[in-house]
């Protein structure tokens, strides 16, 4: 069969309903929005969880305790079978790992787990490493250096610090004079 035969089952493809066109429509007269009240104006309607102004569901059930979920550190995760692609006394890093396509491009940390074997003897640049992992990566002659990623916060207050001492300001320009 062509794809010039191809040809989308009927009923398929349904045309949408024009609204306020003719009382013959079906939907004339008021669109379908019934008489008067607030869902029938423009920009009518409640936002998703309003109850009339009776408490909401999801107000009334009580929070207890606390979430991490703002907080928590989400890793993209490289086995070290994955890590047997890299050829002997590579420098693995993010960016060699998105070549290979082990991990994505937005993926913001790396952690390697340890299933599997490593055959090769590797260096290994990432942010996160599990102790069996790291063991193995020693066995095999490898190498493990680690490397987190500096936070917003903390680079705002670095930058803080620089900009309000005079001292450190002075001595950069003494090492530059030399």
């Amino acid at each position: 069969m062509s794809e010039i035969c191809l040809r989308a089952p009927y009923g398929a493809n349904k045309e949408k309903r024009r609204r306020g066109r003719g009382q013959g429509t079906g939907l004339g007269c008021t669109s379908g929005k019934g008489n008067k009240g607030q869902n029938a104006r423009s920009g009518g309607g409640t936002r998703p969880g309003f109850e009339g102004g009776q408490m909401p569901l999801y107000r009334r059930i009580a929070q207890r305790g606390f979430s991490n979920y703002n907080f928590k550190e989400n890793y993209a995760v490289v086995n070290l079978v994955d890590l047997n692609n890299f050829e002997e006394g590579t420098e693995v890093t993010r960016e060699k790992l998105q070549e290979k396509g082990f991990i994505k491009r937005n993926s913001k940390q790396i952690k390697i787990l340890a299933k599997g074997e490593l055959q090769k003897r590797l260096i290994v640049l990432i942010d996160a490493i599990s102790k069996q992992a790291r063991a193995k990566i020693e066995k095999a002659g490898g190498e493990v250096r680690l490397c987190k990623p500096v936070s917003k916060k903390k680079k705002k207050r670095v930058n803080a610090l620089k900009a309000s001492s005079p001292q450190l300001n002075e001595s950069k320009k003494s090492k530059d004079e030399e």
